[in-house]
């Protein structure tokens, strides 16, 4: 019986993952065509593979991104909870909130300043609701104690792709500093937000197809050139980001395979007025995943840039870590603290943004 190959490391699968994973920006009439034509590899190959990966649960969703930034007010969130509490709280917030999407239990190697602050989440509400009430909230269904919101100022990297990332030598970067974006909302009409909300959903198994929104542009009573003008407008508003596989890159395949093992949320602590100086030299290194800007108070040094990046090795994690501190103390900007707090349990999902969901789960909680 031939079947078709579906671990990420497959060397078609990994042509086609080194493109999807996070190079295909903005919204596309047919996504998958230009999957085929940056990855070299035949669109029937490309949908045939995406959809057997999908059905196999290496990649965990297929979607179009969203910058939320635009379209909602968001933030990390640093949780303090009672440690026998840990486990609900991390349940509560993966399953019953919509709003909290990526929710991490960390940890720190050494006991310091914001160790206490076991579990992370990032928490987006609305435009015009207020992040405090949705997080004071949770503090009152989960028994944390204590949480901080660290809204990001800037944007610098803003991307995944952990196949393309893993021959990355520490060090590697783009030859120009990160350019910031910014997160200043901008206003819909109800047009807009009827197909940003059904361009959000995940592409179901069926949907992997050279034209992927015929069908959503039939649910919403639309013909679908209509439906993508108006997706192009969005773009155009720069409310969209990119079309996404994303792989399951935190629990292993059936075969024991896992895309990463480690991921690291690094802290530095700039010079107040370098901020978007640093997080520009931060975000060119391309082993990050994300890099912000993002006030972190008294309770965590005093951090101003925050950034992700994610491994199979630790120590290669923390090469990548090092390679940037040279870079900062080459160019000269002074760091009066850093840290890594390394991810454990984790789960991920899109945060809903939507106004009407927001006001519905707040009368049931």
């Amino acid at each position: 019986m031939h079947t078709v190959p579906v671990e990420h490391n497959d060397p078609i699968n990994a042509q086609i993952l080194a493109v999807s994973e996070d190079l295909v920006a903005g919204f596309q009439r047919q996504p998958f065509h230009v999957i085929a034509e940056q990855s070299g590899v035949p669109l029937e190959t490309v949908l045939q593979r995406i959809q057997a990966m999908l059905e196999a649960g290496i990649i965990r969703r297929v979607r179009q991104t969203l910058l939320s930034t635009k379209l909602a007010h968001g933030a990390l969130v640093a949780w303090k909870v009672p440690e026998e509490k840990l486990n609900a709280a991390f349940d509560f917030m993966s399953k019953e909130d919509p709003f909290s999407g990526h929710v991490v239990i960390r940890s720190t190697d050494t006991e310091v300043s914001g160790s206490g602050y076991r579990l992370w989440t990032t928490l987006k509400v609305p435009v015009g609701e207020s992040l405090d009430e949705h997080a004071t909230a949770l503090l009152r269904l989960t028994g944390a104690t204590e949480y901080l919101l660290m809204p990001a100022n800037g944007v610098f990297a803003l991307g995944v792709g952990h196949v393309r990332r893993r021959a990355l030598e520490p060090g590697d970067k783009s030859d120009a500093p990160a350019v910031m974006m910014t997160t200043a909302t901008v206003e819909l009409s109800a047009e807009e937000w009827q197909v940003l909300l059904s361009l959000k959903e995940e592409l179901k198994p069926d949907e992997i197809r050279a034209n992927p929104w015929d069908s959503r542009a039939a649910d919403l009573g639309l013909e679908l050139d209509r439906f993508c003008e108006i997706a192009e407008g969005l773009n155009a508003k720069k409310v969209i980001g990119r079309f996404s596989t994303f792989l399951e890159h935190v629990k292993p395949s059936a075969t024991g395979e896992r895309v990463t093992r480690f991921n690291g949320l690094f802290h530095w602590a700039v010079p107040k007025g370098r901020e978007i100086e640093a997080g520009a030299e931060v975000g060119r290194h391309f082993c990050m995943t994300h890099c912000y800007w993002r006030e972190g108070g008294p309770q965590f040094g005093d951090v101003n840039i925050m950034g992700v990046v994610h491994g199979t090795e630790k120590p290669r994690v923390l090469e990548h870590k090092a390679a940037i501190d040279r870079h900062l103390e080459a160019i000269g900007i002074p760091v009066s603290y850093t840290n890594v707090f390394w991810g454990g349990r984790s789960e991920i999902k899109p945060s809903e943004i939507s106004p009407l969901v927001y006001k519905e789960w707040h009368a049931s909680h």
